[in-house]
């Protein structure tokens, strides 16, 4: 009796082994279960899965994406461009001062092609243009002094006064007189133009990589003056002639030169840096930018004057004109070996073998025909005793502030021995056995009994198959 009120409060005992179990499971060490499945259709799922997943890392991800390489993508760049030759139309010789557009070199420029010009402009009045709205008149009470057309060539004046040629009449207008379209000439300048001769001369750099490299061959025999692009036999020659590019655009270049157009140079330097730099070259491509098929915006015409002085007054030469814009475009990336990637990928390929486990795992418990089977060894269904209010789970819910956990009901089946694999109930030694020490609920699984006995009821019988496996109830 004197033993007895001399041992300590239930809750500090609870909070003691509670403490104990948490600290022992801390150091544990799980590993999965694995179960050999003798099936020869699901080994050939799996391993054609295994297969195909490998071949996309080495072939696809590895070999085609090179994902073990770091990457920079958009080089620094520098485009010169420098246009030769003389060309000639119906009143005169031009030469490259005349007709490109701007002179500066660079990477967008135009060559024109054909213009139409309209000579001696100077302030003054006029008729205006039959394609402005509502220009056309019967009298002087059509035409509105003062009004401005911001589609008109000038100030209306008030007055109805015939047109250039023809019956019609328009309103005056005050500006730049005679206006374009009653005085225009057209000539056309692409009589020569596909032989004119472009120098397109590009630099890059990768600054995450240091690497620089330019399109121009480094010799010193006057190369340059003599050769012409070859894709073959002169990469590193960037002198076009303009019909060559207008040819591989895959368009007309007589009519081009009539309607003007954008033609793009994409100069592409796709860079493999973990090979010698004589393994990164630029390769070219033309294509026509702008929407020919659209009649709308088809075509490239812009407007200019050259101004110069007569009798004391300023007279100008207005010239519309078409011609064939050249966009140099430049891009491209580099790449280089780099562990990060490498591992990244590595792990990700590792990871996704895996995929063919999952596949074959839900094959196998959906559609095999002994699924319950396999179920049933797959997974461990482990019962936990019922809780008297002094064990650890009991004491660990009400900690945390939930209920307890309720007793599991274990399933009966004489078959299958419970706790793990071990048998239901086992003999306890005799020295653990006594009147004065029955064993608590929790290290006995009775699922047949009902709560603990009481304080007067005497110690359970000695037979076999009573008591659970302490073994099996630590592991829970």
């Amino acid at each position: 009796m004197a033993a007895a009120e001399s041992k300590p409060p239930a809750g500090a005992a609870a909070a003691r082994r509670l403490a104990r179990s948490c600290w022992s499971a801390f150091w544990d060490y799980e590993t999965p279960k694995v179960i050999v499945v003798r099936n020869r259709q699901l080994g050939v799922v799996y391993r054609v899965v295994q297969l195909l997943i490998l071949l996309y890392f080495v072939w696809y991800v590895f070999i085609v994406q090179k994902s073990y390489q770091d990457r920079e993508t958009g080089p620094e760049s520098s485009v010169i461009t420098k246009v030769k030759g003389i060309t000639s139309s119906e009143h005169k010789v031009w030469d490259v001062e005349e007709y490109v557009k701007p002179p500066e070199g660079g990477s967008v420029f135009s060559i024109i092609t054909r213009i139409e010009a309209t000579p001696s402009q100077a302030q003054g009045t006029c008729p205006e243009s039959t394609r402005v709205t509502n220009a056309t008149c019967h009298s002087d009470e059509d035409c509105v002094a003062g009004e401005l057309d911001m589609l008109g060539n000038g100030v209306r004046t008030g007055r109805c006064v015939p047109y250039y040629h023809g019956d019609s009449k328009t309103c005056e207008v005050f500006g730049w007189c005679p206006v374009e379209d009653g005085a225009s000439v057209s000539q056309f300048l692409g009589k020569m133009a596909p032989n004119f001769t472009i120098l397109i001369k590009n630099s890059i750099h990768y600054p995450k990589f240091q690497f620089s490299k330019g399109n121009i061959e480094m010799r010193k025999d006057g190369y340059l003056k003599h050769c012409l692009f070859d894709e073959a036999s002169h990469l590193y020659c960037p002198i076009f002639r303009l019909g060559f590019i207008v040819e591989q655009a895959g368009e007309n270049f007589t009519e081009l030169a009539r309607t003007g157009g954008v033609i793009g140079v994409i100069i592409n330097w796709d860079c493999d840096l973990d090979l010698p730099a004589s393994n990164c070259n630029p390769k070219y491509s033309f294509r026509r930018l702008d929407p020919k098929h659209t009649p709308a915006s088809s075509g490239y015409n812009f407007r200019f004057a050259k101004y110069y002085m007569i009798n004391g007054s300023t007279t100008r030469t207005l010239i519309k004109a078409y011609g064939i814009r050249i966009d140099v475009i430049v891009h491209g990336q580099a790449g280089k070996f780099s562990l990060i990637p490498t591992i990244i990928n590595l792990a990700t390929a590792l990871t996704s073998i895996g995929v063919g486990s999952f596949l074959c795992d839900w094959i196998l418990l959906t559609f095999m025909n002994k699924n319950k089977v396999y179920s049933h060894k797959k997974f461990d269904k482990v019962c936990t005793p019922q809780h008297s209010p002094g064990s650890w789970p009991v004491t660990l819910a009400l900690v945390l502030g939930q209920a307890p956990p309720p007793p599991c009901t274990c399933s009966t089946d004489p078959g299958r021995p419970q706790n793990g694999g071990q048998s239901q109930a086992q003999a306890v030694p005799p020295s653990r056995l006594g009147p004065t020490s029955a064993p608590s609920e929790q290290m006995v699984d009775t699922p047949d009994r009902g709560a603990g006995p009481g304080p007067g009821a005497s110690a359970p019988p000695q037979q076999d198959s009573t008591l659970t496996d302490p073994r099996g109830l630590a592991q829970l």
